[in-house]
């Protein structure tokens, strides 16, 4: 939820200072598709301490057929779902482009040195998550085009499809190192990252 806030500022009041330029928009709406997804991740993780037991797997894709369908009865539920994958789509060829392209480094106040090594973290860890959330998204959109709520996947049942692919297992393997990748490049930057609030804000 802290990092959902964090989010939420980052897009509201322009926390990194990106501007109003078209691209920091972008930069802006996706910080707060982000903030939306992981608020969803946390409201998820209290509903299961709050029930003293983990979702089994049948009844995980139950509740995601079920979210689905109560979408679809919506009037153009189809379309709501298909743009709820679009934008799951969106979300995780950002974070692909965003190890890709983006300098990493430039948002830590360390020694260069310790840069060079802790950089490719994040490279790898924001492309794992980007392909992490890319089966669901797919899903998602199949089920919004056939509007049948059954194509509905949750996250674990999308990656369970993943799986069951050639080579699925070594696919799965490769995105959990490099989730753990983000995770550890995430305890550096709460150690490092230099936020520089808007004044009105100060």
């Amino acid at each position: 939820m802290g990092f959902a806030a964090w989010r939420a500022l980052q897009a509201i009041f322009d926390a990194d200072r990106h501007g109003t330029s078209p691209k920091a928009w972008a930069i802006r709406t996706g910080q707060a598709i982000s903030g939306v997804i992981y608020g969803g991740l946390a409201l998820w993780a209290f509903e299961l301490l709050d029930e003293f037991e983990d979702i089994g797997e049948a009844d995980e894709e139950a509740k995601a057929n079920s979210m689905a369908a109560a979408a679809m009865a919506l009037p153009q539920g189809d379309l709501l779902v298909l743009l709820a994958g679009l934008v799951m789509i969106g979300f995780g060829v950002g974070n692909i482009v965003q190890g890709l392209a983006q300098d990493l480094g430039k948002r830590l106040r360390c020694s260069d040195e310790f840069s060079r090594w802790v950089v490719p973290l994040g490279k790898i860890g924001y492309g794992s998550r980007g392909l992490a959330v890319l089966p669901a998204g797919l899903f998602l959109i199949v089920a919004g085009l056939d509007a049948q709520s059954s194509d509905a996947r949750s996250w674990g049942g999308a990656l369970q499809a993943v799986e069951q692919q050639p080579y699925g297992s070594w696919v799965l393997g490769l995105m959990a190192v490099g989730l753990i990748a983000f995770g550890l490049f995430g305890f550096v930057e709460a150690a490092f990252r230099g936020i520089r609030p808007p004044p009105e804000i100060c």
